[in-house]
């Protein structure tokens, strides 16, 4: 059970409107290494950990990440709010807007919508933890990315503190995964 507290886990500031960034920005909401994708990981991998560590691990990480979707939907609200027809026009989002106008909406930066079979569960502990530290390396390179699109310091500053946590998840994964080996490994028979 989770207890929502009603204020962002960091401030998202913007210094102006830039619909096109909101794009961008989109595939970290809706891709297939976004936040909403490694949510629902996490938190469908947890329960076929071994142990209580490792599946504590999953469950905040996850959790996290579910806070880092709200982040990023706040990011891509701010940057499209107030975005003229012309605007959109002219960046060429007139078929996203047709669809949803400047809705936020689980999609990557190119339109794609989120799909389920962007949610990497194997069963196999060890398999999911290797793939969990992947996903937060290529989260972090799309974060890295991100920044050299914006030259909005504020804007920067959010996607710095988002990029920071995937190295914290990462290193965090690394734990789990020395747990579960451990764990692995006293259970065999010699």
């Amino acid at each position: 059970m989770w207890i929502y507290e009603k204020k962002l886990q960091y401030p998202i500031k913007i210094g102006c409107k830039d619909p096109k960034m909101g794009q961008y920005v989109m595939t970290q909401l809706g891709g297939p290494d976004g936040e909403l994708s490694a949510a629902l990981t996490y938190l469908n991998q947890r329960y076929k950990m071994p142990t209580e560590k490792s599946k504590a691990l999953l469950t905040d990480i996850g959790t996290e990440e579910l806070a880092h979707v709200e982040m990023i939907q706040t990011m891509i609200y701010k940057l499209t709010k107030d975005a003229s027809i012309e605007e959109i026009k002219k960046l060429d989002m007139g078929p996203y807007y047709a669809i949803r106008d400047t809705a936020v909406y689980p999609a990557d930066s190119t339109g794609n919508p989120w799909t389920a079979s962007y949610v990497a569960s194997t069963g196999d502990p060890i398999a999911d933890i290797y793939n969990d530290m992947a996903a937060e390396k290529k989260a972090k390179a799309v974060y890295e990315n991100l920044l050299k699109l914006t030259d909005d310091p504020l804007l920067k500053d959010s996607l710095k503190f988002l990029l920071q946590r995937e190295i914290v998840h990462f290193k965090r994964f690394g734990e789990a995964l020395r747990d579960v080996e451990e764990y692995n490994q006293s259970k065999k028979c010699y």
